[in-house]
């Protein structure tokens, strides 16, 4: 009787709305990707479904790994192997995400410029800093809770820092934007667990520092500046231009779906980084909004399965999961308004990219297992009240 009353416990933890979430996301995103994709996919690829099949084969893979990645117990992740205290599988993961960084920056596969991705044959093309970030999330956790006294201070901050700056650096030589979502992960785990919060302000000078100096080491960043700054003097001002010019033609309804013109060939790789702006000028600004609504009401869900975590690291995991979202949305809208200088960012779940789908549902699965060991154990004798009425 008692492990009947607590599988049906563990269900009814098990967060199925977010679930429903992250499939509403990912189905309508299949639908914007297939909207943004057929015309070039047929002209190029004679096939206008190609991008809409791949995305929806890693959409069915990633569900599944959300649903076996959520029957793990998320402390297994700091559960030390064969009684050495040191030897955990966030080290593992650690290590594993550090050998996949070097090995992209000395042999990686380039494409548009930059060197980003593994080549992986009868695959294709894997991007090892989404794995990185979830990485980023389960590590910093897990240093943060194991001192949360020291987060009160500016010094415990930079000691979890410099524990993931060899992954921070390799990533932000080859990926900025990355980079800096990973370091917004990182500071907002460590926020939550401190009690003092005044010393966040020479944090955020700092990042912003850190930043400044990553941009001038490349001159293609500093181009991207003055693209932003004067999008309408440059050439390869051209995709910001059209980005707003479909936002605002979309008006408040929209054209209809399918009835974009800008992704005729107007913005580059429209259903990668760019797809927010057909969605508002297909659906309008109202379409935009039930997105970005949608996206608030995930955030939500996880910011409930953090506060009713049974234990701290589950708290900071999800905690970890929801900045990772709401960073990547929020720079993403900002980039194609404009808001902030180009770089690429995914809009999550929607935007086409395999890896970062797949990783994406790995973290809900990790969030769905904090939710899912939010477990009240049911004594025998409430048990037998429970059947006896």
């Amino acid at each position: 009787m008692r492990s009947n009353s607590v599988k049906r416990t563990l269900f009814s933890n098990y967060d199925v709305v977010l679930v429903m979430l992250c499939i509403f996301l990912g189905v309508f995103g299949l639908v914007m990707i297939y909207s943004t994709s057929s015309y070039n996919a047929a002209r190029y690829y004679g096939d206008a479904k190609l991008y809409f099949n791949r995305q929806g084969l890693f959409l069915i893979i990633g569900f599944f790994a959300m649903i076996v990645v959520s029957q793990i117990d998320y402390r297994w992740y700091i559960k030390p192997w064969f009684g050495i205290t040191w030897l955990r599988p966030i080290l593992i993961l650690y290590i594993l995400c550090l050998g996949m960084q070097v090995y992209v920056l000395v042999n990686g596969y380039s494409a548009g410029g930059s060197s980003r991705w593994i080549m992986i044959r009868g695959i294709g093309t894997f991007q090892p800093s989404e794995v990185t970030k979830i990485c980023f999330i389960v590590v910093v956790a897990y240093l943060a809770q194991k001192a949360p006294k020291r987060m009160n201070y500016l010094s415990g901050y930079l000691v979890v820092v410099a524990a993931m700056a060899p992954l921070l650096v390799l990533v932000a030589r080859q990926n900025l934007s990355t980079a800096i979502i990973m370091a917004g992960i990182l500071t907002v785990i460590c926020f939550v667990v401190s009690r003092k919060k005044a010393y966040y302000a020479i944090v955020f000078m700092l990042l912003a520092g850190f930043a400044a100096v990553f941009v001038m080491m490349a001159g293609y960043r500093a181009e991207r500046i003055e693209n932003w700054l004067h999008p309408e003097n440059l050439e390869s001002g051209s995709q910001i231009l059209s980005g707003l010019y479909a936002i605002a033609s979309g008006g408040l309804w929209g054209k209809g779906l399918g009835e974009s013109i800008e992704k005729l060939g107007y913005i580059p790789e429209v259903h990668t980084d760019m797809i927010f702006t057909v969605i508002c000028e297909e659906l309008g600004i109202f379409g935009g909004i039930l997105v970005i609504a949608t996206v608030l009401f995930m955030l939500w869900r996880l910011m409930l399965i953090a506060i009713n975590a049974p234990d701290m690291y589950g708290g900071l995991i999800a905690a970890g999961v929801l900045s990772h979202i709401a960073l990547q949305v929020l720079l993403n809208i900002a980039v194609v308004t404009n808001s902030v200088p180009a770089t690429g960012i995914p809009f999550p779940f929607i935007s086409y990219g395999g890896s970062s789908l797949l990783v994406l549902m790995a973290e809900m699965g990790i969030a769905l297992s904090v939710s899912k060991y939010t477990v009240r154990e049911v004594p025998n004798e409430e048990v037998e009240q429970v059947y006896q009425a």
